[in-house]
C-alpha cells in the first residue's frame, strides 16, 4: 500500500480552486505507470500548520497499489509526484509556504528509511491531523511502520482543531 497526502491552498495555474486542483491531482495519480488508484479520502479544509496568515488548505489522501511485477523505487515515485506538482504550478522555496499543490509520500509498503530522500514513512505524518484523518478514510487499519502505533491511536493524540470535513 502506498499512501500519498494531497494538499493545496493557492489557486492553480489556470485559476482553479484548490479543491479542483486536488481532484485533478488524484486523476494524475490514477494514471501513473505501475500503480493503481485504490481509494481517495474525503476532503478536509484545514488551517495552515504552523498557523499563519495563509489561506486554509484542502487536504486528502490517495491510496495506491503497485501493479504486480512492476518495480517502482521510492526515488522514482518521489520524482513522479514532484513532476505532477510542477504541472500544477508548484514552486519550491520557503518551508511551509503556501502552494498550488503538495503531494507527500507518507508510506510505501511499510518501508522504513532515514536516507536518501524520500524519508519513509514521512517524518511528520504521525503528528499531523490533516494527514491522519484523511489517511484513516482510505487505510483505517494503518500502522505506522517505524513506531508500530495504529493510525487511530495517533489521530487521537493530535490536535484536530482547525480541521473541517467538507461536504461529501
Amino acid at each position: 500500500m502506498i499512501l500519498v497526502a494531497i494538499g493545496a491552498n493557492l489557486a492553480g495555474p489556470d485559476g482553479e480552486k484548490p479543491l479542483t486542483t486536488c481532484r485533478a491531482a488524484v486523476s494524475a495519480l490514477a494514471v501513473m505507470p505501475g500503480l493503481r488508484l485504490d481509494g481517495v479520502s474525503r476532503w478536509y479544509e484545514t488551517e495552515p500548520v504552523p498557523r499563519s496568515d495563509q489561506p486554509n488548505y484542502i487536504n486528502g489522501v490517495a491510496r495506491l497499489e503497485r501493479i504486480p511485477g512492476v518495480a517502482i523505487s521510492p526515488e522514482s515515485l518521489l520524482a513522479s509526484l514532484q513532476s505532477i506538482e510542477a504541472r500544477f504550478g508548484r514552486r519550491r522555496g520557503e518551508l511551509n509556504a503556501a502552494r498550488t499543490l503538495d503531494l507527500d509520500l507518507i508510506d510505501m509498503d511499510g518501508l522504513v528509511r532515514d536516507a536518501p530522500d524520500p524519508i519513509l514513512p514521512h517524518p511528520r505524518a504521525h503528528s499531523r491531523a490533516f494527514v491522519l484523518l484523511p489517511l484513516l478514510d482510505v487505510a483505517p487499519d494503518w500502522v505506522h511502520p517505524a513506531n508500530g502505533r495504529t493510525g487511530p491511536t495517533l489521530a487521537g493524540e493530535v490536535d484536530q482543531s482547525g480541521i473541517r470535513l467538507l461536504d461529501p
